[in-house]
């Protein structure tokens, strides 16, 4: 017999601990360990799949944003799996063996709740593609594909790019990112030099409701809004935004406050899903592995939103109803 797709999403949603395919294999009476390995080398599931699944699970809103951000799949102890490279991993804080994979959010402001509905591997050996050719991709999709109604496009300063920006303008969005603290701006209509964004001088006015700037390199009439946002007294973000009618600090610090969504949902994946312990060598795998992974995390959302619950407590709920069983009539009774 064959395991399908949907038994092994189901192991990834019972197991606790260990989500290897010999766990699975040990514990299963029907699959063996080569079945298990068959059914995600042999099988083809990408991203086109979280769509589908997802779909009719989004509640809109007007206000919708789209959140971007990567994250790295620790693979640190790995020697021969595909698509492992070395690569920054800010939850590391520092430079890790790991797959890439590049997530897209929707999230709606008035009610708190968000949704994967994209993501790529980044894997530049493999395609040539670089983080920002997926997010770009991404959008593309969302827009012309999946047509998800959504106003703004939030993202890390490392996508703050004068391509992407610049793309996302042509699409009739609005987006919110933050600066590097070196990126060279003009804030004197050019009678000045260009200076680092944070050597900017500020008036009481211009902190409360932010300053027009060009920044370099961008199309000599483009300006953006700039704000100086204090985030807590050991770090200051520069926020930039093509929402020219955008007036308060304080209404810029909100909307940005949206895209830690996205490192929620991190954690919630890695966490809770096992999406970084599948050991196949394969790359075929690890991308099967990964999809299953995330359609485990979107199941588990639905359901513990309609259990008026979070996804923690789903989780730990399954290893609690097996505590009380044992208790009630354990399988192993200790002499003492």
């Amino acid at each position: 017999m064959k395991p399908t797709r949907l038994d092994y999403c189901q192991f990834l949603l019972s197991t606790q601990i260990n989500f290897t395919n010999t766990y699975y294999a040990d514990h299963s009476r029907e699959f063996s360990h080569d079945a298990v390995n068959r059914l995600l080398k042999n099988s083809k599931m990408t991203s086109a799949l979280i769509w589908e699944h997802v779909e009719g699970d989004i509640a809109p809103s007007a206000h919708g944003c789209i959140v971007f951000d990567d994250s790295v799949l620790d693979k640190n102890h790995s020697h021969s799996i595909e698509m492992v490279r070395r690569q920054y991993s800010g939850n590391a804080h520092g430079v890790i063996k790991g797959i890439g994979m590049v997530n897209c959010l929707y999230v709606n402001p008035d009610t708190g709740q968000y949704w994967i509905v994209d993501y790529r591997i980044f894997d530049p050996d493999g395609d040539g593609k670089t983080k920002l050719d997926h997010v770009r991709e991404m959008l593309v999709g969302l827009v012309a594909g999946k047509g998800l109604d959504f106003n703004r496009v939030l993202m890390d300063s490392w996508y703050a790019t004068k391509e992407l920006m610049l793309f996302i303008e042509t699409l009739g969005k609005l987006y919110y990112c933050p600066l590097k603290s070196n990126r060279l701006v003009d804030d004197s209509g050019g009678a000045l030099k260009y200076r680092h964004v944070d050597s900017l001088a500020w008036s009481q006015a211009e902190l409360a409701q932010g300053k027009i700037i060009k920044i370099r390199g961008f199309p000599k009439a483009h300006k953006v809004k700039l704000f100086r946002v204090e985030v807590s007294n050991n770090r200051t973000d520069w926020v930039v935004t093509n929402d020219l009618a955008q007036d308060s600090t304080n209404a810029t610090q909100e909307v940005c406050g949206i895209r830690w969504k996205i490192e929620q949902f991190h954690r919630e994946l890695k966490q809770l899903t096992g999406v970084e312990k599948c050991q196949c060598r394969k790359a075929r795998s690890q991308r099967n592995h990964i999809a299953c992974a995330v359609l485990v995390w979107i199941r588990m959302t639905a359901i513990a939103r309609k259990a008026l619950t979070n996804i923690y407590s789903l989780k730990k709920g399954m290893l609690s109803h097996y505590m009380r069983q044992e208790l009630r009539s354990p399988s192993v009774r200790m002499a003492v």
